[in-house]
């Protein structure tokens, strides 16, 4: 696989072609994935709840995601390394500026943030400062709270249309990415129709650019309650490599999300 890039996902996108994304936090499992032909790797605050055991993601620490950031960087090959913004690192521009710049340096190649439409000047002074910018839009994990738990979100055609809105805001604020988590897979798929830039769904449907998945659910050791748009591909591989390979080829060929997967 050559070296991914923001330009080749967006050649991927004109060309109708899906690509496939995937959590990793280290070394071994970022090589294995990227051998596989996975085309995004994201250092995910989901590292809270998969590796400490945590029922959220917000107490993940900005050092904690730098260190799994720095042992995915050394081991990712040609992926493209997606990393996400911890909690409160949206509190303000500054804060803002300071955790994305801690987060390249670590090797982080896109951050990813979540927010809505007030995000917008955030985003506009990342990228002026050469900070590629993954927004995150739909069920956020660090408001969960907020939103009573981890809920379908844009069901509702007012929400639906305020989260296509806000997608459109904050890409014309600079991100270069949009992704889109747990809402109805027409929203997904119009989000991606209306938008120039990629889009990444998890739970959004078969429809966006590209899809994601956290790799602990992909190899079938989701504890507690499996979300609907999970699936376990270790039940069609013999081994870990076999399994991140069929989840690559099911998404560049469409197979997944099936309609199972979807809201």
């Amino acid at each position: 696989m050559k070296t991914v890039t923001l330009s080749t996902l967006k050649a991927l996108k004109r060309a109708g072609e899906p690509f496939s994304c995937l959590t990793a936090y280290d070394a071994t499992f970022a090589r294995t994935a990227g051998d596989a032909g996975i085309e995004v790797l994201l250092v995910g605050d989901s590292l809270g709840m998969v590796l400490q055991g945590h029922a959220s993601t917000l107490p993940v620490t900005l050092d904690e995601i730098c260190y799994h950031t720095r042992s995915v960087a050394r081991g990712k090959g040609a992926s493209l390394l997606m990393v996400d913004l911890p909690f409160m690192s949206n509190a303000s521009t500054e804060c803002l500026l300071r955790d994305a710049g801690e987060l390249m340096r670590a090797g982080a190649e896109l951050v990813k943030v979540e927010g809505e439409a007030w995000m917008a000047d955030g985003i506009r002074e990342l990228t002026r400062r050469g900070v590629p910018v993954c927004a995150h839009l739909g069920l956020t994990p660090q408001s969960v709270y907020q939103l009573g738990g981890y809920k379908v979100q844009g069901r509702e055609a007012e929400q639906a249309t305020r989260i296509l809105e806000d997608a459109r805001a904050l890409v014309e604020a600079g991100a270069s990415v949009i992704l889109l988590e747990c809402v109805p897979a027409s929203l997904g798929r119009a989000v991606s129709e209306a938008l120039e830039v990629p889009v990444i769904g998890i739970g959004a449907g078969p429809d966006t650019d590209g899809q994601i998945l956290v790799m602990h659910d992909v190899l079938g050791i989701t504890h507690g309650r499996t979300p609907r748009f999970v699936k376990n591909f270790m039940t069609e591989a013999d081994d870990i490599p076999g399994a991140f390979h069929r989840y690559h080829e099911d998404v560049k060929a469409r197979r997944f999300p099936a309609q199972e997967h979807c809201f």
